[in-house]
């Protein structure tokens, strides 16, 4: 215990007296959280802004159109698979999902692009509701929104939108009475909007070849089984009974989302690489204070201080001066993320966060650690240059 005091005292007392150049050493640790948690947010937005909306769908299992290779946008069904589907054994329930990419018409000439998703209400795949209510009707053109269409725009619950839609080569505009509002519902980066199916079809985008198709496409299916536990086998009587489809889970269906695996993949190589710099950058600053100091450590030996106190000591203030740099990064990176507009695909998540801020904390004893061998190691009377 003596031993400890003795080198939390020498550790504290040292970063004291020489504050001004431990605390520029803090800082540069604080430049370094800070962009250690940024990238952690960034990579957990992008990932957020990616998989959102499915991840929260009320169901265990995604059908696609065989050789899809579970890629939303490339499954095309009909009606006579969802009718199917909902026939077999072991599903609960199960709801179509239509997707295109509209544009919001907002004062001042502006657009707000988000994703128009076709949904039945009261099936997997329709939103939880955060205020208002569901579609009176199958044909009513009511529309529920996400909360990020209202943070981005002045649009009010029971506001009329209008969305404008390529119809062949013309442009035409349709108004959406918003009867409610749902949370945490992005599809591909953007913010959504629910409409019922058949209103989808009558104004998402078309080509000429799709103008006089009346019946809903649907792209992918959304299955809820009567008992969750048995999903695997819900799906392997899904592909005994229905023909040219393929099923997924929810995990496989976001890992095959274009692009996810890749991005979330570069994300982390980044992240992981400015651990490695931190590592480095604190390594090689406590070398240089180590030799700058031999003489002093010599005298602490020949004084009888031994190598535990030193080496604590060492630690205790790579610890201190790590720990110091990254609150003051931890609070920079709060301070920051308030000025942010919620465009950027932010998100920080508190396990993410966590686990970054504990690998900061970690790198300073481990980036020291080169220092703390040679700090043991030095022989008083060679320090003294008495040898």
């Amino acid at each position: 215990m003596y031993s400890l005091s003795l080198a939390t005292y020498l550790a504290l007392k040292e970063v004291w007296r020489n504050r001004g150049r431990f605390f520029l050493v803090s800082l540069v640790i604080a430049l370094i959280t800070l962009l250690v948690l940024f990238i952690a947010a960034l990579g957990e937005g992008l990932g957020t802004n990616n998989r959102e909306y499915i991840s929260k769908v009320d169901g265990q299992l995604v059908v696609f159109l065989e050789k899809a290779d579970y890629i939303i946008s490339a499954s095309r069904l009909n009606q006579t698979t969802l009718r199917a589907v909902r026939r077999v054994q072991g599903v609960e329930a199960a709801g179509p999902l239509s997707a295109a990419n509209t544009a919001i018409l907002l004062p001042e000439q502006k657009v707000l692009k988000v994703s128009l998703l076709g949904v039945e209400a009261g099936r997997p795949g329709a939103p939880q509701l955060q205020a208002g209510r569901t579609f009176l009707s199958a044909t009513a053109r009511e529309a529920i929104v996400d909360q990020r269409v209202l943070d981005r725009s002045d649009i009010q619950l029971g506001d009329t939108i209008t969305i404008r839609s390529t119809q062949g080569t013309d442009d035409q505009f349709y108004d959406l009475k918003v009867v409610g509002t749902t949370s945490g519902q992005a599809f591909f980066f953007q913010p959504s909007i629910f409409v019922a199916p058949s209103v989808w079809e009558q104004v998402r985008p078309k080509s000429e070849a799709e103008l006089n198709n009346t019946t809903p496409a649907i792209n992918i299916i959304i299955v809820r089984a009567s008992d969750p536990a048995q999903a695997a086998q819900v799906q392997e009587n899904l592909l005994a009974s229905v023909n040219n489809i393929e099923v997924a889970d929810i995990p496989t269906t976001i890992n095959n989302i274009p692009g996810y695996s890749a991005q979330q993949g570069t994300v982390q190589t980044q992240g992981f690489f400015t651990l490695l710099i931190g590592v480095l950058v604190i390594g090689g600053f406590f070398q240089i204070q180590i030799l700058q100091k031999v003489p002093q450590i010599g005298v602490l030996k020949a004084i009888g201080a031994s190598n535990p106190v030193v080496g604590a000591s060492a630690i205790i203030q790579i610890s201190v001066v790590t720990a110091i740099g990254v609150a003051i990064g931890g609070l920079l990176t709060y301070l920051f993320s308030l000025g942010f507009p919620p465009t950027v695909p932010l998100a920080f998540d508190g396990k993410s966060s966590a686990f970054a801020i504990a690998a900061l904390l970690a790198i300073g004893p481990l980036g020291g650690l080169v220092s703390v061998f040679y700090a043991v190691r030095i022989e008083p009377l060679k320090a003294l240059r008495l040898s």
